[in-house]
Order: C-alpha cells, then sequence, then structure tokens
C-alpha cells in the first residue's frame, strides 16, 4: 500500500500520521509496514534537541495504525465518518533501543484474537533488524 492508499484506511493526518508503506497484509493475521524517520519530525524539536528520540509513546501510536489498517483489511472494508477503532490497552510495552532521525522504523503487528469489536494485537517495532519496541495492543471499534 502506497500512502495514497493507507490514507483511505486511516484518520490520521500529518503530523500525526506515522505510517508511510505497508509491505504486506495477510488479512487476518498480520501486517507489515514502515515509517521513515527524519529530522522534520515536529517532536524532535523538544525530544530532545541535543539528542533526538523518537517518543516511544509515538512508537506505540504507529503500531496501533498499523493494527488499525490490518483491522479494516482484515473485515474487507475501509473506515467511514461513523467509526473509528480507539486505543483500549497497552501491555507488556518494553523499548529496547532507541529510535532516531534516519531510522527506517518497520512494524509488524499480528493479531492475536478478535471478539465483539475488541482485537487485541502482539506488535514489535524494528530498526536494521534490532528490535526497539514490543507490545500488547488492544484496541475497540466503536461508531460515533
Amino acid at each position: 500500500m502506497d500512502i495514497h492508499e493507507i490514507l483511505e484506511y486511516l484518520p490520521h493526518r500529518y503530523p500525526f500520521l506515522l505510517i508511510d508503506r505497508v509491505v504486506e497484509v495477510v488479512p487476518g493475521k498480520s501486517i507489515h509496514a514502515y515509517k521513515n524517520v527524519t529530522i522534520n519530525e515536529p517532536f524532535f524539536v523538544g525530544h530532545f534537541p541535543h539528542h533526538p528520540v523518537m517518543p516511544g509513546v509515538l512508537i506505540m501510536e504507529a503500531l496501533a495504525q498499523a493494527a488499525g489498517i490490518l483491522s479494516f483489511k482484515t473485515e474487507d472494508k475501509k473506515p467511514t465518518q461513523s467509526d473509528v477503532f480507539y486505543f483500549a490497552g497497552i501491555d507488556d510495552a518494553r523499548f529496547k533501543r532507541p529510535v532516531m532521525p534516519g531510522d527506517q522504523l518497520h512494524l509488524h503487528v499480528e493479531i492475536e484474537r478478535q471478539m465483539r469489536g475488541v482485537w487485541k494485537f502482539k506488535g514489535e517495532a524494528r530498526v536494521d533488524g534490532q528490535l526497539a519496541a514490543e507490545a500488547r495492543l488492544m484496541c475497540a471499534k466503536r461508531d460515533l
């Protein structure tokens, strides 16, 4: 999926869209996407000026955005203005290495289970094959 198709599946826009490309989607199973991390990201101005590091919470958000695309692809539908996926929980989050400008953050998310609009995922974020962060994510689909 290129950026144009990604925009059809996520309501997020600059500066909060954290997926640049989807490499592979296996509906009902997994997604591999990535984010190109550049010095132009607005959060680097304050995190940290002398040593820019991508905030861990934004790495989790990038994983959640990938999970959102996977969910809609699994349901074989695109989101409408009346439905949205919300973060419902994060468990076992671990941060293993800093993510810095120039890195390509590879996002790997697998569906663990889905029941009554609640989805559970296992996510990993990697840079150059090294684990940068991992977590179990829970998202809930709600109608607005």
